[in-house]
């Protein structure tokens, strides 16, 4: 079980709305059909991808600053070649996006977690880890800097399955063995607190000043720990990937 605690905003924890999201009222299916599947009272959801198609679904409210949480049991056994995403996204050509997919392996290989940021419709800000239970990643506020930050565009919450075979698994070496389809991936346990967005304006009992929370010293410990053993890639080191300079905000104190 990879149990997911997004914050959006990553550094700014506003505990709005608190709510435990029914499966059966609370998410909208975006595609796939019966491939999605609700069980327990709302309390279950099950995605799944066969050669005919994945499935996805979507929350249905817009949010602004707040706490995700959700544990997901990812496809087990050989699962390369496929995807399974839980992201937030806005929309449109600016759209601001906190992305992580989980990238399928053969089996008795790890998951590697691939996770992206946009701001104002810009990413290339991949990172990859080999990691579960501890805090990985966090984008840090330089809007001083000069860099957009995701505090402006209301997201909605997504996530799916789908086949990725021509990158996914060892750059595309390893492709879906439909044989073992269909391809599960479940949910429970899931959460949201935040901020909604409606009608234009952020439903907040109190200012988001009053809400923001930073990792204590113990977290952040384990977040540089995961970063130097776990990370596989970063988009901040790779400097043939950004010849002319690494992004500013590459070069912030950590």
């Amino acid at each position: 079980m990879f149990k997911v605690v997004c914050f959006m905003l990553i550094l700014l924890l506003s505990l709005f709305l608190a709510s435990s999201v029914d499966f059966n009222s609370d998410i909208e299916v975006i595609y796939g059909g019966n491939r999605a599947k609700i069980f327990d009272d709302g309390t279950l959801l099950q995605l799944s991808l066969d050669e005919g198609n994945g499935s996805g679904f979507q929350y249905k409210h817009e949010i602004l600053y707040g706490r995700i949480d959700v544990k997901i049991k990812l496809v087990p056994g050989d699962s390369a070649g496929t995807v399974t995403t839980f992201y937030l996204s806005s929309q449109g050509d600016t759209r601001d996006e906190v992305d992580m997919e989980f990238l399928g392996n053969v089996s008795g290989e790890p998951y590697i977690l691939h996770t992206n940021i946009y701001t104002r419709g810009k990413g290339s800000r991949e990172q990859r880890f080999l990691v579960d239970e501890i805090p990985i990643r966090v984008y840090q506020n330089a809007e001083r800097q000069g860099v957009p930050y995701l505090r402006v565009e209301p997201m909605r919450i997504y996530s799916t399955i789908w086949e990725a075979s021509s990158w996914a698994t060892r750059g595309g070496l390893v492709k879906v063995d439909w044989i073992h389809a269909p391809f599960t991936a479940s949910y429970r346990g899931f959460e949201v607190n935040a901020c909604v967005w409606v009608s234009g304006r952020a439903r907040c009992p109190f200012h988001e000043r009053s809400a923001t929370q930073i990792l204590g010293a113990d977290e952040r410990k384990k977040l540089k720990w995961v970063q130097n053993n776990y990370m596989i890639y970063n988009y901040c080191t790779d400097t043939k990937r950004f010849p002319q300079g690494l992004p500013p905000e590459c070069t912030l104190p950590s």
